[in-house]
């Protein structure tokens, strides 16, 4: 009963892991994309296969999972699942330690994981699945010339259902990498009210303090000290102080949490800096094609975009990218490539706001046909 109840609690959650990043493999794939960049791991070479890494993981997640819930080829399941979470334990450690990437994405955008909670999740999954393995260990000696046909059609049924289950997963994943995930898990799906995020950021913010590094170049002393104990002890900052602030050293540390929202990263300014965003959620009506790779945006879809754009009335347009050459004859903004890719996976993609209310998104080869 209990090593039952315990394998239906680790194959559910890997099951459902697998399904919320099944449902956006792009978006997991940015985050490989992390894991290998230069500030991580240092293999850029590997950024250009994040996508294909990202099915791989998830494909084992899943199928791993539901097999390990319908206890087919028992052993083979929960050693490659062992194997699977040793691995995820040593991203999820590595990311806490070196506080390198702030959130694993081990529930894509449906949960959030702080890295040391994403490291823990993991060793008790390894916990749980060591345990299953020496529970279990008598039915690995099972030979499968003793079952009986009862048995054997229950077996068979088991791989229907698997097969079943792929399917549907493999139609899901497809969806969400040649359009838009079919269930949006982030911020900014369609109803989000980006006006009224930014009243709820701008009412609650988060706060920060400041803390400096400081050595005495005649003792050798360090210490760290907050902005406002900086400015009351005027022996840091006196003329003839030894007190010297060491550069790239300084920390913003988080006070009071604020109202939590990816909508603060919505920030879009024109060529020349100058901001846009009160003037883009304040329209009517506003339609913003994005790019965060414009280089790799074919010349004829972009064309064809921007005519379907311009052929709409009394509509405020922007053209969005990181680059602010992108976009031909309706007019360039510009905006963090990062941020771009939170609030759609395709590149390009045309948003729709009405009164700073998302009405609409959609891929630009599924908006011009």
């Amino acid at each position: 009963m209990i090593k039952g109840l315990l394998r239906f609690i680790i194959a559910v959650i890997f099951i459902l892991s697998g399904f919320v990043k099944a449902v956006d493999l792009v978006g997991f794939s940015f985050k490989m994309e992390e894991y290998f960049s230069p500030a991580v791991f240092n293999m850029p070479f590997f950024e250009k296969f994040a996508l294909l890494f990202s099915i791989i993981v998830v494909v084992l997640e899943l199928f791993l999972g539901f097999m390990l819930l319908l206890k087919l080829k028992l052993k083979f399941t929960l050693s490659a699942l062992i194997a699977l979470c040793v691995f995820f334990g040593f991203l999820t450690f590595y990311s806490a330690y070196f506080n390198v990437v702030t959130d694993c994405g081990c529930f894509g955008d449906a949960i959030k994981f702080t890295p040391w909670q994403s490291f823990f999740k993991d060793v008790a999954l390894l916990a749980g699945l060591i345990l299953l393995f020496v529970l279990y260990r008598k039915d690995f000696r099972k030979k499968d010339e003793y079952s009986s046909d009862r048995k054997e059609s229950s077996g068979k049924f088991k791989y229907y259902l698997l097969a079943a289950f792929a399917v549907v997963m493999i139609y899901i994943m497809a969806q969400g990498i040649m359009h838009e995930p079919l269930i949006d898990f982030r911020d900014y799906k369609i109803g989000t009210d980006i006006k009224g995020e930014k009243d709820k950021i701008n009412k609650n913010p988060s706060e920060y303090k400041t803390f400096y590094s400081l050595k005495n170049q005649k003792t050798g002393e360090a210490v760290k000290v907050n902005q406002d104990d900086y400015i009351k002890e005027t022996k840091y900052w006196a003329e003839g102080s030894p007190w010297k602030i060491e550069e790239g050293k300084n920390e913003s540390v988080l006070i009071k949490e604020g109202y939590k929202s990816e909508i603060v990263k919505f920030k879009i300014e024109d060529p020349t800096g100058i901001e846009l965003t009160d003037e883009i959620i304040k329209a009517p009506k506003a339609i913003l094609v994005f790019s965060y790779h414009p280089k790799e945006v074919s010349a004829d879809l972009l064309q064809k975009v921007e005519t379907k754009v311009n052929a709409q009335k009394g509509v405020l347009i922007y053209g969005v990218s990181t680059d602010q050459n992108t976009f031909k004859t309706i007019k360039n903004a510009m905006m963090d490539g990062t941020a771009i890719k939170t609030i759609a996976r395709s590149n390009p993609f045309v948003l729709i706001l009405e009164n700073g209310k998302i009405v609409d998104k959609q891929p630009a080869k599924d908006y011009v046909n």
